[in-house]
């Protein structure tokens, strides 16, 4: 029973956010339908079933979350802290970031649309590889800055740099899905258990703020996705370019 407890813990507050959430969604759907899109009983039924599902999925993710991926990140973080070689913070964090980019569902969906709008031009599985990189260096640079200390404009000044630098030269395509993948990348997953584990090794390192040096590592996470996705489209220019003189010649 205490189990149970512990695992239904604000379950009804997070049911009913979800609803509040959703709700409006589901209103306009229906307001629509009934006015403009007149769908068969059928398909209509079928989009209904689909948003009770989303609903259901989101309460139990979320209850997950808070239950669960939350406080394994905070204790991860604090474990993680007592390493006696920290370096080993560096590593660690690019690959928890590499797999929990490569999981985040909203990237799944991102890489689908990406594939379908570039007629099969542009693979998922490479852009959800490109992408999860991205996270991955934005969680080991986050851990660096955590062991050194110094300030995240080090990272964002530069970041952001780059980005203009390589917007200018990649098609206009992939500048759009650049900026997109940086927002997707940034989910529940990365906001939840990379953002919790840091402010917990921010807490254990001697000399470290848990409010200054915690906290930025979704800005990080949000800028590194947009350089390798607009590193990514300049191989593809790039090659394409190199196709088109080719065929010329």
């Amino acid at each position: 029973m205490m189990i149970l407890e512990t695992l239904f813990t604000g379950f009804l507050t997070i049911a009913k956010e979800v609803l509040l959430a959703i709700s409006p969604i589901v209103a306009i759907f229906i307001l629509l339908n009934v006015t403009s899109f007149h769908l068969k009983k059928k398909v209509f039924l079928n989009i209904l079933k689909g948003f009770f599902i989303t609903y259901i999925g989101l309460v139990l993710f979320l209850q997950g979350v808070n239950v669960a991926y939350v406080p394994v990140g905070q204790h991860l973080g604090s474990h993680l802290a007592a390493l006696e070689n920290n370096y080993l913070l560096v590593p660690l964090g690019f690959l928890m970031g590499f797999l929990v980019g490569f999981a985040e569902p909203a990237i799944h969906v991102m890489v689908k649309q990406i594939e379908e709008i570039s007629v099969g031009r542009i693979k998922a599985k490479v852009m959800l590889f490109v992408v999860a990189v991205g996270v991955g260096s934005a969680v080991g640079l986050s851990m660096w800055r955590l062991l050194l200390g110094f300030s995240i404009y080090w990272f964002l000044i530069p970041g952001y740099g780059i980005v203009f630098l390589l917007g200018a030269k990649v098609d206009h395509l992939f500048l759009t899905m650049a900026f997109d993948n940086g927002g997707v990348a940034t989910g529940p997953m990365c906001s939840t258990f990379i953002l919790a584990m840091c402010i917990a090794i921010a807490r254990e390192i001697p000399g470290r703020d848990p409010i200054i040096d915690g906290f930025g590592v979704v800005a990080m996470i949000a800028l590194a996705p947009i350089v390798t996705t607009l590193f990514l489209g300049y191989i593809y220019k790039k090659i394409e370019n190199k196709q088109k003189q080719q065929q010329i010649n």
